[in-house]
């Protein structure tokens, strides 16, 4: 799909705020809000915008810990790599997983209530996971900043 100066407006505007009305990102991009309808829908049907979600401050969460852990694996052979993978879409806690060049092989970002709950989970990963050679762990201490925005260039910049 192209995307034209309108539909990166969009994006950036979407990722910021997607609970914006059409007349508001119309106002922004200098479309009309039924234009504005058909191009955010066509950009869902498109996959260019996966899903919509809502950001929930940490505070209303119970307050839970971030770890960022490095996962080392014994093997990188394909289905060893799938299974690992298809484990962690599979687990809550997981917020994001990144495969990785370096030392380690994956770098995970999990949200726990408290360190019990991210013990059970490394032991699960562990347990479930014979390729899992080891694993290191950082506790954040603080978030300076937190988010899944990737700007999205504009047609000059493309």
């Amino acid at each position: 799909m192209q995307l034209d100066r309108f539909d990166r407006q969009l994006l950036n505007l979407l990722q910021e705020d997607a609970g914006q009305t059409a007349d508001r990102l119309a106002e922004q991009v200098a479309l009309s809000p039924s234009a504005v309808q058909r191009r955010v829908r066509r950009l869902r049907e498109s996959g260019a915008i996966m899903r919509d979600i809502a950001v929930v401050d940490p505070r209303y969460a119970g307050k839970p810990t971030f770890f960022i852990v490095s996962v080392q694996v014994e093997r990188e052979r394909p289905e060893l790599l799938a299974q690992f993978r298809k484990w962690m879409a599979t687990q809550i806690h997981i917020q994001q997983a990144f495969y990785v060049t370096g030392e380690a092989d994956f770098v995970l970002v999990i949200t726990a209530p408290d360190t019990e709950t991210y013990d059970a989970l490394m032991a699960r990963m562990v347990g479930e996971n014979a390729n899992v050679k080891r694993f290191t762990t950082n506790v954040a201490l603080g978030v300076v900043k937190r988010g899944l925005t990737i700007p999205v260039p504009g047609e000059a910049d493309a």
